[in-house]
């Protein structure tokens, strides 16, 4: 992997970032991810391109990590750009970020272990939200780092978060499995979206059982940061209420 190299950020980038790590009491930052029609200029690789690629499947699958979404995790450390090859060993999120088309995934090895074990079925594959151009890159990073405004920034988050982010922003939809899919939602309709998070995505990821993940629109970010800001507000008003009527009831016991 490369090593860490400072990019230029904005500062509105910056106090977005701030704000949602206090209104939502994140213990990781927002990640930001930028999806462009050409290489990821003046941004560092994720690795060397010449460097070799893990050992292959037996399909003949490899990429940089197991799965796009590991992304995610790297990119709490660094900002750093990836091409569609990195992302190839997981088809269904190869899938969900435009990189392959359903007809491709379908012929995968990873996608028929999954529907033998009955995880998904064949039918939902049409239905899963996916961005509809094909990338040429994808540039992770925190959000904080942005240069520009990114498409997607990704929240690993609480259900308590969650909550907040339901009353802030009234269109938010939950979503189940996979998880990955939440970053088309956000990308492609400008739609805040959530979810509970699935069992391929917490092996791959290492995200424990109480996070969920939210992918916010970077086109509406200003609006749902401040909605966001002004939500929490409320809830530590009605929190801090609703504690000291309860004490009423301990002071019986």
């Amino acid at each position: 992997m490369t090593s860490r190299t400072a990019v230029p950020a904005s500062a509105d980038w910056q106090d977005a970032a701030a704000g949602l790590m206090t209104a939502l009491r994140l213990s990781v930052a927002p990640v930001a991810i930028t999806f462009t029609g050409t290489p990821a200029g003046g941004v560092p690789a994720f690795a060397d391109p010449a460097a070799p690629m893990p050992q292959p499947a037996p399909d003949g699958r490899t990429g940089r990590v197991p799965a796009g979404r590991v992304f995610w995790v790297h990119a709490l450390e660094r900002t750093f750009g990836t091409r569609p090859e990195d992302h190839g060993n997981c088809s269904v999120g190869s899938l969900t970020r435009g990189l392959i088309d359903l007809e491709t995934a379908a012929q995968r090895a990873d996608v028929a272990a999954l529907v033998e074990a009955g995880w998904v079925t064949p039918e939902i594959f049409p239905a899963i939200p996916v961005v509809t151009t094909r990338p040429v890159a994808i540039t992770y990073g925190p959000l904080a780092e942005a240069a520009g405004r990114p498409d997607v920034v990704l929240l690993r988050t609480s259900p308590r978060g969650v909550m907040t982010i339901g009353d802030a922003v009234p269109d938010l939809v939950i979503e189940g499995k996979p998880q990955c899919h939440i970053i088309a939602i956000a990308k492609e309709p400008n739609r805040p979206a959530a979810s509970v998070g699935c069992a391929l995505s917490r092996a791959r990821t290492g995200m424990s059982a109480q996070e969920m993940t939210c992918a916010l629109p970077g086109e509406r970010l200003e609006e749902i940061v401040a909605a966001i800001e002004t939500a929490a507000a409320v809830d530590t008003t009605v929190a801090a209420y609703a504690g000291a009527d309860a004490r009423r009831f301990a002071e019986v016991s």
